[in-house]
């Protein structure tokens, strides 16, 4: 498994096709989610992922909100419930302060994800809301 960190314009044609792919098996096809994926963020965003002889096995992005504030969002786990997720915010949680600058890092987990992030040190910070019909909580944490 190699991690990968880096900006849109670094990605290879094959690394953006398999994030790609992977955020649409994801978010449009298991969790039925109805929003426009693409939607120029990633231009701007650092594309943070695990790989697999060539495929994206897990997979975040993470962009800046203000000068202080880096909001990560996409997490996704291509295979579920074999700690892909915990090895994806590790080595994120390492590497985006080195490569982003900020304060605080920032994200909307889905209620049932609560606990996962908790672990990693983020506070919830909301009430529960819905996004795509799915109940959400504001996370943060400071850097």
């Amino acid at each position: 498994m190699r991690f990968v960190s880096k900006t849109f314009d670094e990605l290879t044609k094959r690394e953006l096709y398999e994030l790609l792919k992977a955020r649409s098996q994801v978010f449009l096809v298991e969790l039925r989610m109805h929003c426009q994926d693409m939607d120029d963020v990633d231009y701007t965003a650092r594309h943070v992922f695990l790989e697999e002889n060539g495929k994206v096995m897990a997979y975040l992005r993470a962009f800046y909100t203000d000068a202080e504030t880096v909001r990560i969002g996409r997490v996704l786990t291509s295979v579920h419930g074999v700690g892909l997720g915990a090895e994806l915010m590790r080595c994120a949680l390492a590497e985006i302060p080195n490569v982003m600058p900020c304060r605080r890092l920032c994200l909307d987990s889905q209620k049932h994800a609560e606990g996962f992030y908790k672990r990693f040190g983020f506070a919830t910070v909301s009430d529960e809301f819905l996004e795509e019909g799915v109940v959400h909580v504001a996370m943060e944490r400071s850097v």
